[in-house]
C-alpha cells in the first residue's frame, strides 16, 4: 500500500500544480508499466478520491497543522492518507503505519515521520469534531471553490446545495443500447443472464447497479452496447435527423454522439473534432460498433473556411467546449483546475463557433446548442445573445421533464448539460 499512497499523492500534487487529472494518471500508467489492474484501481480511487473530497480535506489539515507545511509532497501524502481513514474500509492503524513508512521516502529525519503519526492519530481521536469544523466553511462543507459556491447559489438558490452534493457522488455508468442489433428488453435480460443488474432511466438507457470494467460486458466488443451517461444520451434524438439528411456532429470526440445520431437513421455525417489525437478515438469507437462515417475532419468548428465544403448541413450537433460543470462527478480535478475567468473565456469561442457553424445550416435546418456546463454564461445567456444577434433563428420547444429551460441538472442518474434546439427560417 505504501507505493500505492505514495502514487496517489504525487498524482493529487501534480493536478493541484495545475495538471490534468486523466492526462496524470495516462502518463503514470505509460511509465509505471508494472502495475497490476489492482494496484492500478488502487490509485486511481485514491486519486479521485482526494480531489473530489479535497475541500473538506484541506480544511481538516488547516485544523490539524500548526503551520503549513514546507514539503508539499507530505501534504499530499497526509490528504491521501485522510481520504483513507474517513472513506475507506482500510483499517485506521494500517494506514497510519504505511503513511508513516511512505514519509520515510519522501523526506530524511525522523521529525517528519512523527508528524505524520500524530497528525492522523489526531484526526483518528478528533474525526467527528473536525468534521463538524471543517463544516463550518462552506469550502469545507461542500468541496467546491468558493466562487463556485458562491455563482451556483446565486443562480440556483433552490437547487445550489443538491448540485454539489450531486457533484461529490460516484458517477453512475450508463449504458447505451444499439438497438439496430438488440431490443432494451433482450439486452437487459442479456444482462441478467450474465448476473448484471440494471434499471432503465429512459428508452435505451440502461444503469448498471454496480461500475463494472466494459470487457465484462455481454456484447461490448460487437457493438451492442455503448458506455454513455444517460444526460448524454438525449443529445441526438432531440437532433431530429431522418435517413438520407446531410449531419455535421461538431467538436465530436470521442463520438459517442456520433455514432448515436448513426444508430438513429441512415445519414451523411460529417464528424469534426480540432484534435487528431481524439479523432482517432472516434475511429476506434466508430469501427467497434462496425460504423462509417462519411467524413472524420480535424479542423476549427469556429472557422469552416478550413473544412467545409460549402454544401449546407440538415442537421449540425454543437456540442461546444465549455468549463464542463456538469460532469464534475467524473472529472473531480475541474474544481480545482478552473477559474471563475475561465467562464468568459468559453462564452467568446463558444459564440464564434455558433456564428460559424449557423452559416453552414441550411434554411429550416436545425442546431443543437449543447453543453455539459450548469453556468449561465455558457448557456441560458449565451442562447439570449445569439437570438438577439440572429433574426433567422428561432428557438424550438424541448419536452424532456427533467429539464428547465434546457437545463438539466447533475444528479444520482445523469451528469449536467444544456440543450437548446435551433431552427433556421
Amino acid at each position: 500500500m505504501i507505493k500505492t499512497q505514495l502514487a496517489a499523492a504525487s498524482i493529487v500534487g501534480k493536478v493541484l500544480a495545475g495538471a490534468s487529472l486523466t492526462e496524470v494518471l495516462q502518463d503514470v500508467w505509460r511509465v509505471e508499466s508494472s502495475l497490476s489492474k489492482q494496484q492500478r484501481g488502487a490509485i486511481q480511487d485514491l486519486s479521485y478520491g482526494v480531489l473530489r473530497f479535497y475541500g473538506q480535506l484541506g480544511a481538516i489539515l488547516e485544523l490539524l497543522l500548526k503551520k503549513p507545511l514546507r514539503d508539499k509532497s507530505l501534504y499530499h501524502l497526509l490528504l491521501v492518507s485522510l481520504y483513507q481513514l474517513q472513506y475507506s474500509r482500510v483499517l485506521s492503524h494500517t494506514v497510519v503505519d504505511q503513511a508513516v513508512s511512505a514519509s520515510r521516502c519522501l523526506v530524511k529525519g525522523s521529525g517528519m515521520q512523527g508528524l505524520v503519526n500524530a497528525v492522523l492519530r489526531n484526526f483518528i481521536r478528533q474525526q467527528e469534531n473536525l468534521l463538524r469544523q471543517a463544516a463550518e466553511k462552506e469550502v469545507g462543507r461542500y468541496s467546491h471553490p468558493q466562487w463556485w459556491v458562491n455563482k451556483l447559489r446565486w443562480q440556483y438558490p433552490e437547487n445550489f446545495a443538491a448540485i454539489l452534493r450531486a457533484n461529490n457522488k460516484r458517477p453512475p455508468m450508463t449504458l447505451r443500447v444499439n438497438r439496430r442489433k438488440i431490443s432494451v428488453e433482450d439486452y437487459r435480460d442479456l444482462l441478467a443472464e450474465n448476473g448484471i443488474q440494471a434499471e432503465l432511466l429512459w428508452p435505451g438507457a440502461l444503469q448498471l447497479s454496480q461500475p463494472l470494467r466494459v470487457e465484462s460486458l455481454p456484447g461490448f466488443a460487437m457493438g451492442l452496447v455503448t458506455v454513455q451517461d444517460a444526460g448524454a444520451q438525449l443529445a441526438a434524438p432531440l437532433l431530429d435527423v431522418h435517413d438520407g439528411m446531410r449531419v455535421l456532429d461538431a467538436c465530436a470526440a470521442p463520438g459517442g454522439k456520433s455514432t448515436h445520431l448513426l444508430e438513429l437513421a441512415n445519414i451523411s455525417l460529417s464528424i469534426l473534432d480540432n484534435d487528431p489525437e481524439r479523432l482517432i478515438q472516434v475511429q476506434q469507437n466508430l469501427e467497434r460498433l462496425r460504423m462509417t462515417s462519411e467524413r472524420l475532419i480535424c479542423g476549427d468548428a469556429a472557422n469552416p473556411d478550413e473544412w467545409w465544403d460549402k454544401q449546407p448541413y440538415d442537421r449540425i450537433l454543437a456540442d461546444v467546449p465549455c468549463s464542463a460543470s456538469g460532469v464534475v462527478c467524473r472529472h473531480p480535478d475541474i474544481k480545482w483546475l478552473r477559474r471563475e475567468s475561465d467562464l468568459a473565456k468559453f462564452a467568446v469561442y463558444q459564440q464564434a463557433i455558433l456564428d460559424a457553424l449557423w452559416e453552414t445550416l441550411r434554411k429550416d435546418g436545425k442546431l443543437l446548442y449543447v453543453t455539459c456546463s450548469i453556468f449561465a454564461e455558457e448557456n441560458t445567456m449565451q442562447m439570449e445573445r445569439f437570438l438577439k444577434h440572429h433574426s433567422d433563428a428561432c428557438q424550438l420547444p424541448i419536452s424532456v421533464a427533467a429539464m428547465v429551460d434546457g437545463q438539466l441538472l447533475p444528479d444520482t442518474q445523469h451528469d449536467g448539460f444544456f440543450y437548446t434546439l435551433l431552427q433556421k427560417n
